[in-house]
């Protein structure tokens, strides 16, 4: 049994790099709204010594327009799909899935309950789930942020509420200054920080989160080596989405999936699924 490899969302254009998106096991699509939303102002991308900072602001041309002229191209690229979801109420959430859940190309819908770059809906996540939950059939997992007070906490109680699995973790809020005028580099001022910096702390949030459920786990964050997923898979991970490396090396997925095969070899292990929960004794469920 293999780890899937998927991309993080937002990190990756399908239709634009389909070769990359098909050696992916499951692209995950920007998140889409119920209207199409133009973004945050520009510029929107800021480079750090450890890391990379975005304000997309879910850019993205609305839930009718993504069905009817984008899900169909992506089907095309015979990949498994996962549609990221977002909003600002629960109302948002609930009709965006409920459109998904007659699409039979969508294999599993993504909750981004947590995107730093927009107001939040004042609904707590797992209000948000319950919602979204009612109006779906399919799959959900719940993209929880690490900033939380505590998230294996959040993680139980958006279980409850209908999760199926979790993607963890979102990227965190920072700021960065432009050196020379030191004003913010982004226009919108901070932005959602993600790369190798954030690796740390999504390892202790897959960690906590296994702790405290019983159901599949996405790692995501600061992934850049097949030594990084083995590490998060030891956490608890079932499977591994690559974020800001595929900026940088869109061939990442065959090989951080080449790398991590290594590493189990050298362990002693057949695959490096063997190797999930070994940070602690759990029994942590697999992505199907």
């Amino acid at each position: 049994m293999t780890v899937p490899v998927l991309n993080a969302s937002g990190c990756l254009d399908a239709l634009t790099a389909p070769e990359v998106a098909r050696s992916l096991d499951a692209f995950v699509t920007k998140t889409v709204t119920p209207l199409p939303r133009e973004g945050n102002e520009p510029p929107r991308f800021a480079e750090t010594d450890r890391g990379m900072l975005n304000s997309i602001g879910l850019q993205n041309p609305g839930i009718d327009a993504f069905v009817a002229n984008v899900l169909p191209r992506l089907h095309e690229l015979g990949v498994q799909i996962w549609v990221s979801v977002g909003g600002f109420s629960a109302a948002d959430y609930a009709s965006v899935c409920e459109r998904l859940d007659a699409c039979d190309a969508v294999e599993v819908i993504e909750l981004n309950l947590s995107c730093p770059n927009v107001e939040e809906a004042p609904e707590t996540a797992a209000e948000l789930v319950q919602r979204a939950r009612a109006a779906t059939s399919k799959p959900l997992y719940a993209k929880l942020s690490p900033a939380t007070q505590d998230i294996a906490e959040t993680a139980r109680a958006v279980v409850a509420a209908g999760a199926d699995g979790l993607s963890l973790v979102n990227t965190i809020r920072a700021l960065a200054l432009d050196r020379r005028t030191l004003a913010p580099a982004l226009g919108r001022g901070a932005g959602g920080y993600s790369g190798p910096a954030l690796g740390p702390v999504a390892l202790a949030c897959v960690f906590a989160c296994a702790q405290a459920v019983e159901v599949p786990i996405v790692g995501m964050g600061g992934v850049s080596s097949g030594s990084d997923a083995v590490a998060l898979i030891a956490a608890g991970a079932s499977a591994i989405a690559l974020g800001t490396i595929l900026f940088s090396d869109p061939a990442a997925p065959g090989r951080v999936r080449n790398e991590m095969a290594a590493e189990a070899t050298a362990r002693g292990h057949e695959s490096a699924a063997a190797i999930r929960g070994a940070a602690h004794d759990i029994g942590v469920a697999v992505v199907s």
